[in-house]
């Protein structure tokens, strides 16, 4: 017993002492570069932009989005397959649908224009306005 608490005492003396060493590197200032159009420029890395999306491939995104949902049956699904009457999809499927859409396309569908969502149609019409694609 005697031992463990040495050993303890010990260990507590040299955490101490390693707080106590690194304390005056902590309390030192950043030093922070003031030029600031070379560092935006030069420290932010530039990726591509993202692929211009069409109408072919969005249409193509969609189904394939919804053809991967278990609950439809690829084989009913179109573009004007109504999701309650067609595909048999209730409520709660209604909502993990457009979480499948928000996650594929990368942003958020306010629930007041996802409840406007009747077909796969209105999806693409919806994505086409908010994306800007023409063509």
């Amino acid at each position: 017993m005697l031992r463990n608490v040495a050993a303890v005492a010990r260990l507590s003396m040299q955490v101490g002492n390693i707080t106590r060493n690194l304390a005056p590197v902590v309390a030192r200032p950043l030093m922070l570069n003031t030029d600031l159009k070379r560092t935006i420029h030069s420290s932010v890395p530039q990726y591509s932009a993202k692929a211009p999306l069409t109408k072919k491939t969005l249409e193509e995104r969609i189904t394939l989005v919804l053809s991967l949902y278990d609950k439809i049956d690829p084989k009913k699904l179109t573009m004007d397959s109504d999701f309650a009457k067609d595909l048999g999809l209730d409520s709660l499927d209604h909502v993990e649908m457009v979480m499948a859409m928000e996650e594929e396309f990368g942003f958020e569908i306010p629930d007041g224009d996802a409840d406007k969502f009747k077909t796969p149609r209105d999806i693409f019409q919806y994505i086409c306005d908010k994306e800007d694609v023409f063509e």
